[in-house]
């Protein structure tokens, strides 16, 4: 069956605390970046370099979103994939992917790995390409029996 990402799933924007306030950093909210992607290129992740506090938290639109939340980056560069192994945050290089019930985070995963070069197609910038949130909402992915919840 034929869906839009955005019928079977969130999506969820990331954002980043103010650098020059170290209240908002070195706290134990972990805090994922496209760079920290970068650097461990694995089907799971759980922290990165850095980690934000409370504080920090609070003081943008970041969200902590679950574990078997996948993470896409969407901008410098776009079609790093992982699959966080805890509750974590992301930056604004992000396009974070709560599956619903109708899909498999794994099939998810795997699905948008192999829609990469298509993702990159429907992204928009002058300066750098973004995916934006509507465009990403909008791909359509056809789901077989198998990789939906029982």
């Amino acid at each position: 069956m034929k869906y839009k990402l955005k019928q079977i799933a969130e999506i969820i924007n990331g954002s980043t605390p103010s650098t020059s306030n170290s209240e908002y950093w070195d706290g134990d909210i972990s805090w994922i970046t496209p760079k920290d992607m970068s650097l461990q290129m694995k089907r799971y992740i759980s922290n990165g370099g850095r980690n934000i506090t409370q504080k920090g938290y609070d003081s943008c639109s970041t969200t902590l979103v679950p574990k078997d939340t996948i993470l896409l980056t969407s901008r410098a560069p776009i079609g790093y994939i992982s699959i966080a192994q805890n509750e974590l945050c992301t930056n604004q290089g992000f396009k974070s992917i709560i599956c619903g019930d109708k899909v498999l985070p794994l099939f998810m995963y795997y699905w948008l790995s192999t829609k990469v070069d298509f993702l990159k197609s429907i992204s928009n910038g002058a300066t750098f390409k973004e995916l934006s949130k509507q465009a990403l909402e909008n791909v359509e992915i056809d789901l077989p029996n198998s990789a939906t919840h029982s």
